[in-house]
């Protein structure tokens, strides 16, 4: 019944005899509307009519039966509420009373609810990435973390990128505070350790492989000493170079370096061709030497071989034997000579012999025959007085006078 209700506090619906203005309400009357409302609720009506007679009021036992089944109803409830479904790359964390309790696997799983018990879903298998250096993009950089000073002095800007996962889920929530950020310290740490132990040119160019092995190596230690149950997969060199202030003079240091380089290597091509060919003619100059040499030593022996011959058949027969040198001297002298003069009769005239010529023609007529080119048919000389000089002689042909002796003599001028 509503207090604004004009019967309000009286005993009877139909009762006027009460003014509403006299008195507190009527207590009485509240129990027994909150019964009948209550009946109504958990019994329905009591009457099969639709009069208005009141409901009688409920009894203590059945109000303590609608009690208990809405006691029941909200137990049940609470105890439902324990059931969680764990996703194949999470971890369920179970809290008891705030204290870590256990670890649950993938699947349905139930625990106590609230507040005896409380969970949480940690992402196991997932790979979680830090940047250093920068954020989302390689322009977006953070000089704060980028810039690091090398072994020789040198102020360089690197950018790179950590990965890692989870090993121990426990220890990743309630064995050090803010993780994800001790990641990103211990990265930062590593990486400035190892670049002020290195030059800048082997930061720059062939050492950012084993600058990231190391780091990752030197940052898992760490994390284990931390027992923070977090795994390094991968460091990754996402850029590294000078400051943009001094970018331009590096660029004009790489570049002459660079130059040197060439000019290296071209120098060393011209080297690897002329030293091999300056040896080569070496190597040639020595073996035509011993040659000569070997040659000479021949030819001094054979010499010293046909003296002793011809001095064997002077001591035997001197007139033939001066006689045959006097001819292979002549021979030797009208080898070396194209043309000479002979004075047939002695009267003081001169016959022009000109042997070239006769070479000449000797050459033409004998051409298909096996004689030299220069051979030429004989000459008889007549000495102007035989008393003078030795006795007339046949000279032999040219193709006498190419002897080994003509040919030596030829040598040994040319030397």
């Amino acid at each position: 019944m509503s207090l604004n209700d004009p019967r309000w506090g009286q005993q009877g619906g139909g009762d006027r005899g009460r003014d509403p203005k006299q008195g507190p309400p009527d207590l009485d009357e509240l129990w027994r509307d909150f019964n009948r409302r209550l009946s109504g609720m958990f019994r329905g009506r009591a009457g099969g009519g639709g009069g208005d007679s009141p409901r009688p009021p409920l009894s203590p036992r059945a109000f303590g039966g609608g009690i208990g089944a809405l006691i029941v109803v909200v137990l049940a409830v609470w105890l439902m509420s324990g059931f969680y479904v764990v996703d194949a790359s999470q971890r369920g964390v179970v809290l008891r009373f705030g204290r870590f309790h256990a670890v649950t696997e993938p699947g349905l799983n139930w625990r106590w609810p609230y507040p005896i018990e409380s969970y949480e879903l940690v992402n196991f298998t997932g790979v979680r990435t830090v940047e250093i250096g920068y954020r989302q993009s390689e322009r977006n950089k953070v000089l704060k973390e980028a810039l690091m000073l090398t072994d020789d002095e040198n102020i360089i800007n690197i950018q790179f990128a950590v990965q890692y996962v989870l090993t121990d889920p426990q220890l990743f929530l309630f064995k050090n505070r803010k993780p994800e950020d001790a990641v990103g310290q211990v990265a930062e740490t590593a990486v400035r350790e190892i670049v002020g132990k290195s030059r800048m040119d082997f930061v720059l160019y062939e050492g950012r492989e084993q600058i990231a092995a190391n780091a990752a190596k030197l940052m898992q230690g760490i994390l284990d000493r931390y027992e923070t149950g977090i795994q390094i997969s991968k460091v990754t060199m996402q850029n590294a170079q000078p400051p943009e202030q001094v970018q331009a003079a590096f660029d004009d240091a790489v570049k002459a370096g660079q130059d040197r380089e060439r000019q290296k290597n071209e120098g060393q091509a011209y080297a690897n061709d002329v030293i091999p060919r300056a040896r080569g003619d070496a190597s040639r100059l020595m073996q035509e030497s011993e040659g000569y040499r070997a040659r000479m030593i021949a030819t001094a022996e054979g010499d010293a071989s046909r003296f002793k011959q011809v001095l064997t058949e002077y001591n035997k027969a001197p007139d033939v034997t001066r006689t045959r040198i006097y001819i292979d001297t002549i021979t030797t002298m009208l080898s070396n000579t194209s043309k000479i003069m002979l004075d047939a009769k002695g009267s003081g005239n001169l016959l022009y012999l000109p042997l070239d010529k006769l070479l000449q023609a000797g050459g033409s007529q004998h051409g298909s025959s096996q004689s030299m080119p220069g051979d030429a048919p004989p000459v008889r000389i007549a000495p102007s007085d035989t008393s003078s000089g030795p006795p007339k002689a046949d000279v032999p042909s040219t193709t006498d006078f190419r002897s080994r002796e003509s040919l030596r003599s030829r040598d040994r001028g040319e030397r």
